[in-house]
């Protein structure tokens, strides 16, 4: 048969990672999918820049929209990244009758749902497994592996970054900027680190994969997200000290008042739970479902190689189902050919689970009592309380509690209250515990 052409958008990290991969594994693709993978043209700002990849056979250039015209490209790969600048390629070749191939997770989790029905409509696939957790094929996994499953729930360590910020303050007693400057040295963090550390990254991340599990829209609006800028070295030893290991989690999962919820912060997740072993870079998802229990999906969420095997993966996967119907491959056509109502997005407020309190309180008789006063007035019950050591020249005294399960609503209540009194130095920190199986 006659070859898949296929034209990239973008040669950076990933797009050079894919043609050398495509390259590298060149007979076994031709052997699984029956015919062969050609990277016939390449768009990139700069021909002249030197490339860590061979590009012989490949026609360089600067016109990425005439590639996503050329009636001789069977495919395009999409990986110039952003959202305004890549929203006009990606519809122009899906216009052109050509399947997406796309990492690009900023771009489908706020504006998805649009370039999903405009793909349905050109009926071609818009694939996007490199957009979520780079090597791990968590969208494969929902739409396919776990098909035949109601998924209770989704917790996910979905942004490398992070997650190895984290690690550090732990093992190595770093603070977060010391961490975040070692992260930006080894090239993890990027300058700005905006979408790392306040969890941005990690949300659209968890968009997609809601819409995946629950046959849904994408709804990014309706995500709850707070990052890891106020986690001190302080809070890790403490939660080490009550048995749990902070992560920022990616979470869905079917609410106490009938919603779903969508959320990405910090969470005390206890130690024996597999998610609270991942370290460094790595990312991991664990997906509860109704008839299989709790799976666990653990690899690298980043990088060249195993971006590019997602890429890769996809390509393989739309090349084989080239004139088929996407209708039930892309979230909101799934969810529109069913005629299904939407489900109801629980907002934060109606979270139901424990926490965790940190306050700063002037070393005095009768703080405790107005603190636990303040919890009982909105029914919080503790589950242990620790008074630490404080700073050197600190005044002030760490005060750590751990609450019972109660909504979230009537936390943030009584720690408005708890800020407001005279014997306490706000703000006061407050994570969520995670009571994730241990799988």
């Amino acid at each position: 048969m006659d070859p898949v052409r296929v034209g990239i958008l973008g040669l950076g990290t990933v797009g050079g990672g894919t043609v050398s991969l495509l390259r590298r594994n060149a007979e076994p693709l031709k052997r699984r999918l029956g015919r062969s993978l050609e990277v016939t043209r390449v768009a990139v700002k700069d021909p002249s820049k030197p490339r860590p990849v061979e590009l012989d056979g490949i026609e360089v250039g600067t016109d990425a929209e005439s590639i996503c015209t050329d009636p001789d490209i069977d495919i395009v790969i999409e990986l110039v990244g952003g959202v305004d600048n890549a929203e006009p390629l990606v519809r122009k070749a899906l216009e052109h009758g050509k399947p997406v191939v796309t990492a690009n997770k900023a771009l489908l989790a706020e504006r998805g749902n649009e370039l999903f029905r405009y793909a349905g409509e050109q009926g071609v696939d818009l694939a996007f497994e490199a957009a979520v957790a780079g090597g791990i094929p968590i969208i494969k996994a929902l739409r396919e592996g776990l098909a035949g499953n109601r998924i209770e729930s989704v917790h996910a360590i979905a942004n490398g970054t992070a997650n190895y910020m984290l690690s550090r303050m732990r093992t190595e007693g770093m603070e977060f900027d010391e961490a975040l400057q070692e992260a930006q040295d080894l090239g993890y963090a990027e300058l700005d680190p905006t979408f790392d550390v306040d969890g941005i990254d990690a949300a659209h991340k968890l968009a997609l994969v809601a819409a995946v599990a629950f046959g849904a829209p994408i709804n990014y609006q309706a995500l709850h997200i707070e990052g890891i800028r106020n986690v001190t070295r302080e809070d890790i030893l403490y939660a080490d000290e009550l048995g749990y290991r902070i992560k920022l989690l990616a979470i869905t999962k079917h609410g106490p008042g009938g919603g779903i919820e969508l959320r990405v912060h910090p969470a005390l997740v206890p130690q024996d739970a597999m998610l609270a072993s991942v370290e460094g870079v790595f990312n991991a998802v664990q997906v509860v479902g109704d008839a299989v229990g709790p799976t666990l999906y653990y690899g690298p969420g980043a990088g060249a190689d195993p971006t590019a095997s997602a890429v890769v993966g996809d390509l393989v996967d739309v090349a084989r189902t080239l004139g088929a119907s996407p209708e039930y491959r892309v979230p909101y056509l799934g969810f529109r050919a069913e005629g299904m109502q939407e489900p109801r997005w629980a907002p934060v407020e109606e979270v139901e689970t424990e926490y965790y309190l940190r306050m700063q309180a002037q070393d005095q008789p009768g703080v405790l009592a107005q603190v636990t006063r303040i919890l009982s007035e909105e029914g919080i019950s503790i589950e242990a309380i620790r008074q630490k050591e404080p700073r050197p020249g600190d005044t002030d005294v760490p005060v750590v509690l751990v609450t019972h399960t109660t909504k979230e609503r009537a936390m943030r209540k009584a720690v408005e209250a708890i800020d407001a009194l005279d014997v306490i130095n706000g703000p006061s920190q407050l994570i969520r515990l995670e009571e994730v199986d241990a799988v």
